[in-house]
């Protein structure tokens, strides 16, 4: 099986995406971890129910122990984290063990950080059930939430290998389709506009993707964002454009607490935002009204909900990490293909986001 090649200033490591990795798992283990002495999956209570026996029947040789999590972002606080640390010692997870993350992208930052912080850090791969998780399992940053803002506590620590299962994406309520396929759409915005006209004009149902479309699409999404990390692993400059529709996205991901908002859906109204901005501020020629309607198509709901409020938006958007000095930075296109990071006058940012929320779509 061909695998997609990562490579980073730190680590290079391996991509597998095909209805069958699996399989190849337990080789690799053997072939990476000759002295492998525990290995440990975290997982999710909804993962665990739905694809956790199908794991076990690949590294069963080696008596995994697991912990379940709460699904989403509800995994990722102080208190999870600190009792994943806790099974891990109990367990006497040593250097020379491996955390295996089985889940989505909550499951998969939860389960890096934990394996960046235990005893200075072990090895962890990532094995992600979402479709959303193609662009957070690869590039190694992991993090969980604080009350003030989303991933604010967190490492860059690269994972050993990625293992895409596209099986475990057949259970996917459309809810999570829809959230994964939003950083499909940013990948293609920022880095293939080929690409973004392919799935305008050739995608307009998320309920049944054949399986080498989603491949395909996949692949690509991975492959732009392991250009973007070799650039820069460590978010000092270009890989701040993944952040593509974040900045609001994350806002109302907040705002609205997190798991009551998909991340995917959340970003898509910040992309939204940010093509509307990059109109007005970097001349970008797009047909917005064009993307709305196949965006709408897509079952997305493109509006920032009604009771949230602006200030409170700002605030939130003033401690997104791309922020300096609390001053209001977005990465917007030039053209699509072509992001760039602008700052931007709070009072302009607050006029734009009244009448982007006043019914202003286009």
């Amino acid at each position: 099986m061909k695998a997609i090649s990562i490579e980073t200033g730190s680590k290079s490591y391996p991509v597998f995406v095909d209805s069958h990795s699996l399989e190849h798992l337990n080789v690799f283990l053997k072939e990476n971890f000759p002295s492998l002495t525990k290995l440990l999956i975290i997982t999710d209570e909804t993962v665990e129910r739905l694809h956790l026996s199908t794991l076990l029947k690949y590294v069963s040789s080696y008596h995994p122990v697991s912990y379940t999590v709460p699904s989403g972002e509800l995994a990722k606080t102080f208190d999870v984290y600190y009792q994943c640390l806790t099974y891990s010692l109990q367990e006497k997870l040593d250097r020379h063990s491996v955390i295996l993350a089985l889940g989505g992208g909550a499951v998969g930052d939860l389960a890096g950080f934990v394996a960046a912080t235990y005893m200075r850090g072990i090895p962890f791969i990532q094995i992600p059930t979402t479709i959303l998780a193609h662009d957070s399992a690869v590039g190694g940053k992991v993090a969980i939430n604080h009350p003030s803002g989303k991933n604010m506590i967190g490492a860059f620590y690269q994972p050993e290998a990625v293992f895409y299962h596209i099986d475990f994406l057949k259970s996917l309520p459309i809810n999570e389709k829809r959230s994964g396929f939003a950083e499909a759409i940013k990948h293609a915005l920022i880095s293939d506009e080929a690409l973004y006209d392919w799935m305008r004009l050739n995608l307009l149902t998320l309920d049944s993707i054949p399986e080498e479309t989603l491949i395909s699409i996949l692949t690509r999404g991975i492959e732009i964002k392991g250009e973007i990390v070799a650039q820069d692993e460590k978010e000092t400059g270009v890989r701040a454009f993944l952040n593509f529709g974040h900045t609001l996205g994350h806002a109302i991901e907040a705002e609205m607490g997190y798991g009551n908002m998909t991340h995917g859906e959340a970003v898509v109204i910040g992309m939204h935002f940010a093509l509307r901005l990059s109109q007005k501020v970097s001349d970008l020629s797009f047909q917005l009204v064009e993307c709305n309607r196949w965006l709408r198509k897509l079952g997305y709901d493109i509006k920032v909900p009604e009771h949230l409020q602006i200030n409170r938006l700002v605030d939130r958007m003033k401690q997104d990490k791309k922020a300096y000095g609390q001053k209001l930075r977005f990465v917007l296109l030039e053209k699509v293909g072509r992001p760039t990071i602008v700052e931007l006058e709070e009072e302009f940012v607050i006029k734009e986001l009244e009448m982007f929320m006043n019914g202003g779509e286009c």
